[in-house]
């Protein structure tokens, strides 16, 4: 029997190795979309991605027979530990291939890392924020992944629970068939919210125009996901990068933001064409030619993905929502979308998902995220 060998990344090399396993792993598989090599090594790399200012970080890989055969990386994120006064580890970009003796000694190391900084528990997978991939998938293995959501095979919940891990949280997805025209119902609760709290909708032409409002929209978001599950406050440097990663890439007629009398921003969502088949197609490489079917899917889709819908906790339950669907679904009519992914929605949140009502909505993904505590 030949053994398994779990080494440390150190290298660029190793790193590389690391980063390009799944694109062996799914090959010729339907639904899994890769992610963009650039992003990957951006996130993965101390130098550009500012978590690790407060995140200690260990990548290994699996060998058997001298051929990569798994990976595994863990994270202890202090941020997360001083807010939450839990003491976990993450684990994260967990692949294998279907071998209990590589999924083993890939978690054992995993875990003896966390032990010895003195980790009580470990969870996942989990990144290093919310804006990473998050949840291993456990239903919905025939249908498109997302662009940017973890894809795996079915026998990674067999290993994983044979290994010890227990449910922590789920969270559910659903594709929505949006509504042909405005819900009279939504629409009309959109028109009064807005005239009682004297609230407008931005219509702006250029992502550049949305930047003033750049930094005031990640506050936002930290104030109202600080309680969800495992969510971690962006820092200043987060946010910046994240302003310059993103805002010169999306349409932003495809974000609608909200503000107030004052011009201050109390509502946003984050929608865009959906860029699965595009990734599919260009293999998650920009260069020389992938940019093309990216560019072809931001400009001609019937397809959208629904990342974020945010709302000041002082404007919650005041039908605000009501007005950011509303918006939204005359993005979808303007845009002949068909077909919406709603992305991650924790089963618990009844609020979240009462949006989909009076919608034709089908929940076909579950995501979980895995717990174990450690034994030393």
């Amino acid at each position: 029997m030949a053994s398994i060998t779990i080494k440390e990344v150190t290298t660029p090399k190793e790193l590389k190795k690391f980063i390009l396993f799944p694109f062996s792993l799914y090959k010729g598989n339907d639904y899994w979309v890769p992610p963009m090599l650039l992003d990957e090594n951006k996130v993965l790399n101390k130098d550009k991605n500012p978590a690790y200012d407060f995140c200690d970080v260990k990548l290994w890989l699996a060998y058997k027979d001298g051929v990569v055969v798994g990976r595994i990386g863990g994270i202890i994120n202090h941020r997360y530990i001083e807010a939450w006064k839990n003491n976990y580890a993450r684990f994260f970009y967990l692949d294998f291939i279907d071998d209990y003796e590589v999924s083993k000694a890939l978690f054992n190391t995993a875990e003896n890392w966390a032990k010895e900084n003195k980790i009580e528990k470990i969870h996942g997978p989990l990144g290093f924020t919310d804006f990473d991939p998050e949840g291993m998938l456990i239903e919905g293995y025939e249908e498109l992944s997302t662009f940017g959501a973890i894809y795996n095979y079915p026998y990674y919940v067999t290993h994983i629970e044979k290994l010890g891990y227990k449910k922590d949280v789920d969270w559910i997805e659903f594709q929505v068939k949006p509504p042909k025209q405005l819900l009279e119902k939504v629409d009309r609760i959109a028109a009064i919210v807005s005239k009682k709290y004297n609230l407008r909708v931005l219509h702006v032409k250029k992502a550049k125009e949305l930047l003033p409002y750049g930094k005031e929209i990640f506050y936002l978001i930290n104030r109202a996901y600080k309680d969800l599950y495992g969510f971690v406050q962006l820092t200043d440097k987060q946010i910046d990068l994240y302003i310059k990663e993103y805002f010169g890439f999306i349409r932003p007629d495809f974000v609608p933001v909200v503000v107030d009398g004052n011009n201050k921003v109390v509502a946003f969502g984050i929608t865009m064409p959906s860029l699965s088949k595009a990734v599919q197609k260009n293999r998650g490489r920009l260069f020389p030619f992938g940019f093309i079917p990216v560019l072809k899917a931001m400009k001609h889709n019937n397809m959208a993905d629904l990342y974020l819908v945010s709302v000041d906790p002082d404007m919650q339950d005041k039908g605000v929502n009501a007005l950011l669907i509303n918006e939204i679904n005359k993005i979808y009519i303007k845009n002949n979308i068909t077909l919406v992914e709603t992305n991650r929605e924790l089963e618990t949140n009844v609020k979240v998902q009462g949006q989909w009502k009076g919608m034709d909505a089908r929940q076909h993904k579950r995501r979980r995220s895995y717990i174990k505590t450690l034994v030393y």
